[in-house]
């Protein structure tokens, strides 16, 4: 008999995704374009709907899932998806970092690669193919809730972090047994909210999308992330879904991506039930495939949808052989034909959490810690025993210090528990496992937080997703305040860790306050009322608002769900046995109202504060402090004049004042003296790390290619205007923090 050409490994994958797609009826190439969750069951989805992917599968029902694929007509791999964000999510025993957000405290591009790549390594074992994964989006409204799913504010950071974190994840190429695809999302504005209110309209010009949010999205789209997700949200009244000129003109056309798009959730139902666009799946579904998507995420009605569409007229199958081309692709190039990178169960016992892998995460976690405050108590005297109290809610809570996407944060109901106890380092377990021999700790939680509730609109949503549950604060117990204060009493630090929890972090869980909630104000208050010195630990998912007695606090620490190896390296932060060195990826506000207080906003006369309120945040985008002081020399420029083709390039000698190792983040930013469009005052550009011993100098080299010393014009170009322009280094975004030098872009390419 002879053998299809689809499944001859000696041809080329454009020969075999031909004879593959020449071979396929309608509904088995609909059937590829879909990607459906298992949650309810398996069996339709292969039999009945030809599915070309599935994500949230728990493991028997993936196993379930590739025995019944094996059996169909032409036996397409199954691609299988899932939201390894910060680790691989929802298997248990696998590695769980920080959160983005948490490690982009680092500003550290190759950090994040070897977090990606030890993540792709245990994926890659347990059968999974495709991470949604890494998210892109700008977090400037702080009552988003899905602010720690983001690399922060600045779109250079985003950019390079992003790129770093999709090398990790595709390895050396698809043909790695360990690479996995890497998901660039949301494309894009997809923070953009309304009030901070999550995937709502977002009300913004295709001049700021090209400023602000698109730039990092083509960094990754140049670097090869293999696939796009969409944002829910609509903009200027049109859908991401169906945004030619996003998805075509720019993504497509201008950048010459080639990549495979995936809706977001149930995008295509959006179309039809909630911005009713649309009076049936037939038109939504061809709008949705014309305008460039090639899998749609978790909608079946698209199955019949997209047929009647070109029963109707409505869709060339042109088109749908154009997507079903991509998806295949994908397939032939990760080798899925000749192995479908089942589980290997051999596999995951080698490199599940393996010892590289707790280290790494360790690494991590010490270098997302990010000092924000300090008298000189810290670090704690480990020469000697010490009396220690740890109190708060967050101090001995497992699932916030993991955080969202992680097992008991819902989103896999094969995981509800969440991950092993016994991996997961609390605050108040690090304490314990690092405190000098013979020292007393003491435990108190102090407060609660909130309780949960049914949503009065129902239990799911229109799209049949769950409703998450709505916050009530819990009123303070002067019981449990009165405990935590008589642990802190006598004791020779307290240790109170404040923050958020899961349930209130996340997708459809935006908050309309950034207080500590719940009992925690009174606390606080009652901590620092006594003659302990109080270490307020902020463990939290993003920013929060603090209470005027943080004020006197000793010093604060922001430590962004720090992961699995968190508690120890917090431990170890208090008692001196590693340097803080993380710094602010996202400026911290003062309060609620001056939403956003992002650092790269443009100046405005009157809008430099509030007429009851500054609009300085309580600490910048940048900022960190660590157990030394740093001093910076002035900046050296090779040279002052540059072409458009050139490279900036200067020198500047920091010097390690203190007493104390240091490593530090030399932050580099441009300011466009003078522009034909309003534009921020400076832009990070350039991150460098330097360690220093005490009391030794070094020169850093800063280098910014002028080509990024772009702005967008008023009719929408990013251009590089020739002129005046300064450069500002320093330790963080605050100008009086910079020191500068001028130099000029000629309007002229090198000799």
């Amino acid at each position: 008999m002879t053998t299809a050409a689809y499944l001859d490994p000696s041809l080329t994958t454009p020969e075999r995704v031909a004879d593959l797609l020449g071979r396929m009826t309608l509904q088995e190439k609909v059937g590829q374009m879909i990607q459906m969750h298992t949650y309810d069951g398996v069996p339709h989805l292969i039999d009945e709907m030809h599915v070309g992917s599935i994500l949230h599968a728990s493991p028997e029902r993936l196993a379930e899932a590739h025995a019944l694929n094996s059996r169909t007509r032409l036996a397409i791999p199954l691609l299988i998806g899932e939201d390894c964000i910060h680790g691989h999510s929802f298997f248990e025993g696998a590695e769980i970092y920080p959160t983005q957000l948490g490690m982009a405290a680092s500003f550290d591009a190759n950090l994040l690669e070897r977090v990606a790549r030890a993540t792709a390594v245990e994926v890659a074992a347990t059968g999974i193919h495709w991470t949604f994964s890494p998210v892109l989006c700008i977090a400037r409204d702080l009552r988003w809730g899905r602010v720690s799913e983001t690399f922060g504010e600045d779109p250079y950071l985003l950019g390079e972090l992003g790129a770093a974190m999709v090398r990790g994840y595709q390895g050396d190429g698809l043909e790695d047994p360990t690479a996995i695809l890497a998901t660039s999302k949301h494309f894009a504005g997809y923070s953009e909210t309304q009030g901070g209110r999550d995937a709502s309209e977002a009300d913004i010009s295709r001049r700021k999308l090209r400023s602000w949010y698109l730039p990092a999205f083509e960094r990754v789209a140049r670097e090869g992330s293999a696939t796009f997700m969409l944002g829910y949200q609509a903009t200027d009244g049109v859908p991401i879904t169906i945004n030619t000129w996003l998805l075509n003109d720019v993504l497509r056309g201008e950048w010459g991506y080639t990549g495979t798009l995936i809706t977001d959730w149930d995008n295509v139902g959006n179309l039809v039930r909630e911005q009713r666009l649309f009076p049936d799946y037939a038109q939504a579904s061809a709008a949705a495939v014309n305008a460039g998507n090639d899998m749609i995420m978790t909608t079946p009605a698209f199955f019949q949808g997209a047929q009647d569409a070109v029963a109707q007229g409505l869709l060339d199958e042109a088109r749908i052989d154009e997507a079903v081309s991509r998806i295949l692709t994908l397939k032939f190039d990760l080798g899925l034909f000749e192995d479908p990178r089942l589980p290997d169960v051999e596999r995951q016992r080698e490199v599940i959490a393996s010892p590289a892998h707790r280290d790494l995460n360790l690494e991590v976690a010490r270098r997302s810690l990010v000092l924000l405050e300090n008298d000189g108590t810290l670090p704690l005297a480990a020469e000697r025993p010490l009396r220690l109290a740890v109190v708060g809610p967050n101090a001995d809570d497992p699932h916030t210090t993991l955080g969202d996407w992680a097992g008991a944060s819902g989103q896999a109901d094969w995981l509800m528990q969440g991950h092993p106890r016994d991996m997961i380092t609390t605050v108040l377990d690090g304490v314990r496992a690092v405190a000098p021999a013979g020292s007393e700790v003491t435990y108190a939680r102090g407060a609660e937080i909130i309780t949960t509730g049914p949503d009065p609109k129902g239990a799911f949503f229109p799209d049949g997703q769950p409703r998450p549950h709505i916050a009530f604060p819990v009123e303070p117990d002067q019981a449990m305040i009165d405990e935590a204060v008589a642990a802190a009493r006598g004791a020779d630090a307290v240790v109170a860790v404040l923050g958020d929890r899961i349930e209130l972090v996340g997708e459809g869980k935006s908050t309309a306050t950034l207080e500590l909630l719940g009992g925690q104000v009174a606390l606080l208050d009652a901590l620092v009322e006594t003659d302990t010195p109080v270490v307020l630990v902020v463990l939290a998912s993003k920013p929060h608002v603090l209470p005027p007695s943080a004020a006197k606090a000793s010093a604060i620490i922001w430590a962004a769900n720090p992961g699995m190896a968190g508690g120890r390296a917090i431990g170890e932060l208090l008692l001196g046995a590693i340097e803080p060195s993380g710094r602010l990826p996202i400026s911290w506000p003062r309060h609620v109202g001056q939403q956003p207080t992002f650092y790269n906003q443009i100046d405005a006369q009157h809008g430099y504060r509030y007429a009851d309120l500054t609009q300085e945040p309580q600490w910048v985008f940048g900022d960190g402090l660590s157990y030394s002081s740093v001093e910076y020399g002035e900046v050296d420029l090779e040279s002052a004049s540059v072409a458009m083709d050139g490279t900036v390039r200067a020198t500047v000698t920091v010097t390690n004042t203190g007493g104390r190792p240091v490593l530090e983040t030399v932050q580099a930013y441009v300011r466009d003296d003078v522009t034909s469009a309003t534009w921020a005052d400076r832009e990070l550009k350039a991150v460098t790390h330097v360690a220093l011993e005490p009391g030794t100098s070094a020169s850093v080299t800063v280098e910014v290619a002028a080509s990024a010393c772009s702005i967008v014009n008023a009719t929408g170009e990013r251009v590089v205007e020739p002129g005046e322009f300064t450069l500002l280094v320093g330790p963080s975004s605050r100008l009086a923090d910079l020191h500068s030098a001028a130099f000029t872009i000629t309007g002229e390419e090198s000799a």
